[in-house]
């Protein structure tokens, strides 16, 4: 009896446990099913909609391309560009593949073996994340939580994400998306932005290595840092590793490993932001341009664009080749001129400004002080002017600008305020005349330490570089050509003629004078009373009127002293103005866009080139002829020779030895505050200036300080190697002579000027304007 009894209850405590078991089972499963079911249904924080799988948060940079289809820079939150599947090469694709995600093409977007081996490990043999679940995290809920709640939570919302991923979008375009939302640091987000960063390059050229390199830091990115020198050899080892799962999975022979294990970790590191690259200051420009378009063409839904976002496609006029070479001129040039600037300032003890007194130069510190980056933060956080004013005279810890790389250095802000005012500053444009397209811009030195861009926002007294307009208003209205004679000799605009308030009477710079001389002598040799002479004779309002005809902004006094040079014009204008010469009379806006499209390559804005006519075609090539006289017997002829004397010991890129037809004219201001020479050949125009910030910041004497010597080398040393370049096609040949041309042009040559000679340009006032 006692038997059956024990049966019968072990009978009873089985069918017990067996319920008990199926019903923490069913409540168990039910308990999973509905913990997915309000997961999925956005209980426990929002899940993305069917349209946000469609079109995941892309956050994509905005591309500035240049004419030659170099990407030359980037507006971005993420420095990220999409690209495609077809875009990647094979091997990046196995190295992916091989590292983050062995069975990615037999899975739905989750791994159940690699889940039930991180389970029962406790994570200790690796996590189990596929590369679909990876990207959900991206692109959907970041990092995660570490509180293990709330990593449940998340780790189930990746798991439901990666299925509708995987049901979304095939493998491919899941590995695309993934390549195209991992973060590299370093402003590399993306794979196509590490790829240029780290390598230089485009993704499709990456080698086994490189890629093996992007592909091991996916696993820390911050840890795997390859620029980090301390970092380097674990990075080495990852990439190595990388190869190895690349072997395991058939994707690469034992041979090739063993060999590319050897290889060397070598980078060709390019940073990417807005303060580095080529085209600094052509960028924020291009970036103010933006904003006004981005307001004035909105999306169809009425929003703004956004450059930062949305991943546009700027296509500019802009040739890297060209930018890089405008660049270079400039950096070799200035490099070695501010040296003998540094040494003339040795000697000045109010270095770097000349012949100002104590109050000048600090009303001039002062305007400095509160235009300062330090000056707007401490006001900002509500510290007294005094305050403030006490900090600029604590040293401080500093990095600043050389022409050596940065450098650290303990200085007071006082006196980095004067160390950058020391520094020559310059604007330099490049434009095709019969287009428009402006092909090189570069408005400074250093856009990171100099902010301030002379190309197209600061306007500077141009000099002699005015003359020709003078020139050109006069065989318009007088009927004069090149060839025409005028005598040089004193020359006197009384009070009350063209608004002249005392009597003007301007001189040659050497105090002599030449007596009956061309035109074209004339300009070439920069003769002061034959300008006034000229613009006596037609009025400055009828060269002003031309002057705005050619596209010049600046407002100019209508005063006889406009004649020359005492008028500040921004280089960007002057290099149209000019081009218009050598455009047969008609003027071209400069254009620095062809058009801009979507992130879908739909075209949102094209430019359409603005053009009118100002002068015939036989009065535009005769001022051209006038500017050639300039290279051919005046101070633009130091292109023409093979170097030596005149300081050409300091400089860099002598001899030019250019023999092919140049138009061009140098400027000097008074006081050697502004340095200009815009030249010319068929299908390019240049306009170089160069100064300092301050203009009483200058060199002591016209050695150094006029256009010949600040600004046309940089124009020699830009154009050789433009010429070196074939395929830029820069012309080497004779401007174009119109059809049945009614103007006397070819006129005798006089012997070559000494080519040390300075010009002649004088302002309404005692003192010689150079």
């Amino acid at each position: 009896m006692a038997t059956k009894k024990n049966n019968s209850t072990q009978v009873k405590d089985i069918a017990y446990y067996n319920r008990k078991f199926w019903k923490i089972f069913l409540y168990g499963t039910g308990g999973v099913i509905l913990f997915f079911l309000f997961a999925s249904w956005g209980l426990f924080g929002s899940m993305p909609s069917f349209e946000e799988l469609e079109n995941p948060e892309s956050n994509l940079a905005t591309e500035v391309i240049s004419s030659d289809g170099e990407t030359i820079g980037k507006f971005y939150n993420e420095n990220r560009t999409a690209i495609k599947y077809s875009d990647l090469p094979k091997h990046l694709v196995d190295a992916l593949v091989a590292t983050e995600d062995e069975r990615f093409y037999d899975h739905s977007g989750i791994d159940a073996r690699g889940t039930l081996r991180a389970v029962t490990s406790l994570g200790t043999s690796g996590g189990a994340s596929t590369i679909s679940q990876q990207l959900a995290k991206l692109l959907f809920h970041g990092e995660g939580s570490r509180f293990l709640p709330f990593r449940m939570v998340q780790k189930v919302k990746e798991w439901i994400i990666a299925t509708r991923l995987e049901r979304q979008y095939t493998k491919q375009e899941i590995i695309a998306m993934y390549f195209n939302k991992a973060d590299f640091v370093n402003n590399a987000v993306g794979i196509r932005s590490a790829a240029k960063v780290y390598f230089g390059k485009e993704p499709r050229d990456l080698k086994i290595e490189e890629g093996a390199v992007l592909v091991g830091m996916l696993k820390n990115p911050s840890l795997f840092n390859p620029i980090k020198e301390k970092r380097k050899e674990l990075v080495f080892k990852r990439r190595n590793t990388v190869l190895g799962q690349m072997v395991k999975n058939g994707f690469l022979e034992e041979a090739a490993k063993e060999s590319l294990s050897k290889k060397p970790l070598v980078l060709d590191y390019h940073p990417e932001s807005h303060n580095e690259g080529i085209a600094t200051y052509f960028r924020e420009y291009l970036r103010d341009f933006m904003k006004t378009w981005a307001k004035d063409n909105p999306k169809k839904d009425g929003t703004e664009y956004d450059i930062y976002r949305d991943g546009l496609k700027i296509y500019t006029t802009i040739d890297s080749r060209m930018q890089l070479y405008a660049e270079e001129a400039v950096d070799a040039h200035l490099a070695n001129l501010q040296k003998e600037f540094f040494k003339q300032a040795k000697t000045n003890k109010n270095a770097p400004f000349i012949k100002l007194s104590d109050a000048e130069t600090e009303k001039l510190m002062d305007r400095a002080r509160k235009a300062s980056e330090r000056w707007r933060q401490m006001s900002s956080q509500g510290k007294s002017e005094s305050e403030i004013l006490k900090s600029f005279s604590v040293k401080t810890d500093m990095t600043v600008f050389t022409w050596k790389g940065e450098r650290d250095t303990i200085m007071t802000p006082n006196d980095s305020i004067r160390y950058y005012k020391h520094f020559l500053q310059t604007g330099v444009m490049a434009m095709e005349p019969r287009t428009g397209h402006v092909k090189a811009w570069v408005g400074g030195i250093n856009y990171k330490h100099f902010q301030y861009d002379h190309v197209g926002q600061g306007a500077r007294q141009v000099g002699s570089t005015f003359k020709p307009f003078v020139y050109a208003a006069a065989i318009e209205q007088q009927g004069y050509s090149p060839c025409d004679s005028i005598i040089d000799a004193p020359y006197t605009i009384p009070k009350g003629r063209h608004n002249v308030t005392e009597t003007w009477t301007p001189r040659n710079s050497n105090g002599t004078y030449k007596g009956m001389v061309t035109l074209k002598y004339a300009l070439a040799q920069s003769i002061n009373t034959v300008s006034a002479k000229l613009i006596d004779k037609v009025g400055p309002d009828a060269v002003i009127d031309l002057v705005k005809k050619l596209g010049v902004k600046s407002n100019i006094p209508s005063q006889p002293s406009i004649a020359l040079g005492a008028v500040e014009i921004t280089v960007e204008d002057m290099v149209a103005a000019y081009s218009t010469f050598a455009n047969q009379g008609v003027y071209i806006k400069p254009q620095v866009i062809t058009r801009i499209e979507d992130k879908n390559g739909v075209i949102l804005y094209e430019t359409v080139p603005e053009s009118h006519d100002v002068l015939n075609k036989d009065i535009a090539y005769a001022v051209i002829k006038l500017l050639e006289g300039v290279t051919e017997s005046g101070s633009g002829g130091r292109l023409r020779t093979d170097g030596g004397g005149f300081g050409y010991e300091m400089m860099t890129g002598y001899p030019y030895v250019l023999r092919n037809p140049i138009a061009g004219k140098t400027g000097t201001t008074q006081n050697q505050s502004d340095g200009w020479f815009v030249g010319m050949v068929p299908n390019l125009a240049t306009g170089v200036w160069v100064g300092n910030e301050d203009r009483s910041a200058h060199f002591k004497s016209i050695t150094y300080g006029q256009g010949a010597v600040m600004a046309l080398p940089i124009w020699g040393l830009f154009m050789k190697k433009c010429y070196a370049d074939k395929e830029l096609n820069v012309s080497k040949e004779p401007f174009e002579r119109p059809a049945n041309l009614s103007i006397k042009v070819d006129c005798w040559k006089p012997p070559v000027k000494d080519t040390t000679a300075v010009d002649q340009e004088e302002q309404n006032t005692d003192e010689f304007d150079f």
